[in-house]
């Protein structure tokens, strides 16, 4: 086994540069960099892109310059001024330097500072980390306290009315897509056409304290801090996690069914109904343990999935500022440093993930065994 994690640790390095290096090509043939994104800046063409880069104001037109710097709108700014805002960015190095650097400073977890915004891209990450952590956590435990018992049911009755109408929701919820019914949700409860149930902005209200039980401010009695902040915390949070556990518990309903039914058809089963045993000693005594195998060992990767991938549209719907629209946003300023950063980090746990999950499944099943053997 030890063999085996070795290999697995060791494969991860190449696919790791595999993938940071793929990003990096296409990033190098994307339009729009970060340079030419400050010069639209100072052109009045975007706002906010040049609020970090020192001296910007007086070097802007400090030339008539109409030499072409090779950026679309830097007709007019001095040559000079393009060169430093590349030297601030790190352009001026060649593409193969510079993937080299970053590469070097990802391994040792240097994720440097955002272009666009005076903070560390760790930072920045780990302030965005609790809207993720909140929708990936519950909707996993959701969609399993829904999936494992309806999985059950249907096992129990397969082709009856029930399995039949179960499967025909499951299936229609599975195919509806989650932003239509988050919209769908906001019109009816959220302050649209009808009722103003629930709110549309963040975890928490503007007068709940951001931590738990912190600060002890004069709004908040000591005792009273939690029982405020719980409340108004899962009161955010219920439209969005309606929204996306609409279709996270399909495959999972259907994986557990299919589980339980190639358990019950097996020869223990039919020797424990023999000894005597009743139905529900037969279920949950020996059946119950063989069939949850495969949903247990998959709760690493179904969690680490839904706390990664979340829904982009739902955090936009919602107005919940997550990593998922971190990413976005950080893509569409040409903010790379915080694009490559979540990038690795998500491949490094993604591969992390899927290494604890397949361990899970010897540590659950003795039976299983990774081991190479000679024939």
């Amino acid at each position: 086994m030890g063999a085996y994690i070795l290999r697995r640790l060791l494969l991860m390095i190449p696919t790791i540069l595999g993938i940071m290096a793929i990003s990096f090509i296409v990033v190098q043939f994307a339009p729009g960099g970060p340079v030419e994104q400050v010069v639209a800046g100072l052109r009045g063409e975007a706002g906010g892109a040049a609020d970090r880069v020192s001296g910007a104001s007086s070097d802007f037109g400090s030339s008539s310059s109409t030499q072409d710097s090779g950026y679309r709108g830097a007709q007019g700014l001095d040559p000079e001024f393009i060169k430093k805002l590349e030297q601030q960015f790190g352009f001026d190095k060649p593409p193969l330097e510079r993937f080299g650097l970053m590469i070097w400073n990802y391994a040792r977890f240097d994720f440097g500072e955002s272009y666009f915004r005076s903070i560390g891209v760790w930072d920045l990450i780990l302030e965005k980390m609790p809207v993720s952590i909140s929708l990936g956590l519950w909707i996993t435990l959701i969609s399993y306290a829904i999936s494992i018992p309806l999985g059950i049911r249907k096992a129990l009755k397969d082709g009856s009315k029930f399995d039949v109408w179960t499967s025909g929701i499951v299936i229609v919820a599975y195919a509806i897509p989650g932003f239509i019914f988050a919209v769908l949700l906001m019109v009816l409860f959220a302050g649209g056409s009808f009722l103003d149930w629930f709110p549309l902005r963040g975890l928490l209200s503007d007068g709940v304290s951001g931590a738990w039980c912190a600060p002890w401010s004069a709004n908040f009695a000591p005792g009273a801090c939690i029982t405020r902040t719980i409340p108004d915390y899962f009161w955010h949070l219920t439209l969005p996690l309606i929204a996306l556990s609409l279709s996270a518990f399909a495959t999972t309903t259907l994986l557990t069914k299919n589980s339980f039914l190639d358990e019950i058809g097996k020869q223990y089963v039919t020797t424990a109904r023999a000894k005597g045993l009743n139905e529900r000693r037969v279920l949950y005594g020996h059946v119950f343990r063989n069939a949850m195998l495969i949903i247990i060992a998959g709760f690493p990767g179904a969690f680490i999935s839904a706390f990664f991938t979340g829904s982009l549209l739902i955090e936009t719907i919602f107005s919940l500022d997550g990593l998922g629209y971190l990413g976005f946003d950080s893509i569409y300023k040409r903010d790379y440093p915080v694009v490559f950063a979540t990038l690795y980090i998500f491949s490094l746990i993604g591969l992390i993930t899927t290494l604890v999950s397949d361990l899970m499944y010897t540590w659950i099943d003795p039976r299983i065994d990774f081991e190479r053997r000679e024939v």
